[in-house]
């Protein structure tokens, strides 16, 4: 056991010591700001732990990469830095491979089945548990970067066949599809798409719709694509297991319960947010386009071979890649079929 770990775990026997007397306070580190959709759900997240524990449990968020960069959120959670934290799959494709299953392209652009699938996937599977485990880990609670789309200036993608011969800004598999399919990929933060599309450095970005909104990018887009393929989702909340382990059984309870309703309340945010953000470009003059349902097979048949990479990865890891990959397409049609028959959660509770 490591140095930081042995301080995490004494840490951890102290809190079990006093939790009797006193509210427990947890250490939580964020790589990014205080504010955007994320931090609201991490801020509710907050909230709720504290009032179902009735402040026997309360949250102190380290905000901006205070604790850790987002590159460094696994080992540092694992070794103590932080008592929980918040974790991006893209960066660990080897160590967090399970949780990267949330980040392929499957046929599912719907932000609330994909967080739903994810959850219930990592929360109920023994081989993911025990990886996590491994790397002193315990998963909480997810959110998702939403539907993966594509603005452009100039001319629109309407079709597969539209994106040979563009200059694209990618994200993930998504990019390296549309590379496929001839696209001339360039390497660049979405945060630099802005510039890029002013510039003419590229013609088209891959994003989400609320950060389009966020970034302003709808100032130097044309058009916007509505991919409706697939989403990245590997974006949630993991606990230091010797503190997580030191907890009362009723403290545990809270964290796993509000991590769980984490999908409802950041699948309402995320679903308005998008809505609006989409609005607004239409009332920006963007025009807005819908991908035809024969054209996004081809895409989503492209993206196959980068499932079959990450079930070759997951397996190298000990982990059942393509039973893993099988029980998350289950989820989403679980999910898909709930949504369907008994719509959005929150729209239910406004009835």
């Amino acid at each position: 056991m490591s140095f930081l770990k042995n301080l995490s775990f004494a840490a951890a026997m102290t809190v079990a010591a006093s939790v009797a007397g006193a509210e427990t306070v947890l250490i939580h580190g964020e790589a990014g700001p205080n504010r955007g959709a994320r931090a609201d759900a991490l801020q509710w997240f907050a909230d709720q732990v504290a009032e179902r524990s009735e402040n026997d449990l309360r949250l102190d968020i380290q905000w901006g990469g205070a604790l850790f960069k987002a590159n460094a959120a696994v080992q540092s959670i694992g070794d103590g830095v932080a008592d929980m934290g918040s974790v991006i799959a893209v960066y660990y494709p080897q160590e967090m491979a399970a949780y990267g299953i949330a980040d392929l392209p499957v046929n599912n652009p719907d932000a609330w089945v994909g967080m739903r699938a994810t959850d219930e996937l990592m929360r109920s599977n023994p081989a993911i548990a025990e990886n996590l485990a491994e790397k002193n880990l315990v998963y909480i609670g997810t959110w998702t970067t939403s539907q993966v789309n594509i603005g452009c200036k100039g001319d629109a993608i309407r079709s597969v066949a539209d994106i040979a011969g563009k200059k694209v800004r990618g994200t993930g598999a998504y990019g390296k599809v549309f590379g496929d399919e001839g696209a001339n990929m360039v390497n660049m933060s979405i945060y630099d798409a802005y510039q890029g599309l002013d510039t003419g450095l590229i013609d088209c970005s891959q994003g989400y719709s609320y950060a389009v909104a966020a970034l302003k990018q709808a100032e130097v887009m044309d058009n916007y694509t509505l991919l409706n393929w697939g989403q990245v989702g590997g974006v949630g909340i993991f606990m230091n297991k010797d503190m997580f382990d030191a907890l009362s059984e009723d403290q545990q309870a809270v964290l796993l319960e509000t991590g769980a309703d984490l999908s409802d309340e950041f699948g309402r945010m995320i679903t308005t947010a998008n809505e609006n953000a989409i609005a607004a470009m239409k009332e920006q003059g963007v025009e807005v386009f819908e991908l035809p349902a024969e054209e996004r097979a081809k895409l989503v048949e492209g993206g196959e071979k980068y499932l079959a990479e990450w079930v070759e990865t997951a397996n190298r890891t000990g982990l059942p890649g393509e039973q893993l990959l099988e029980d998350y397409k289950a989820l989403i049609a679980k999910y898909t079929q709930e949504r369907d028959e008994n719509g959005y959660p929150w729209a239910a509770d406004n009835n």
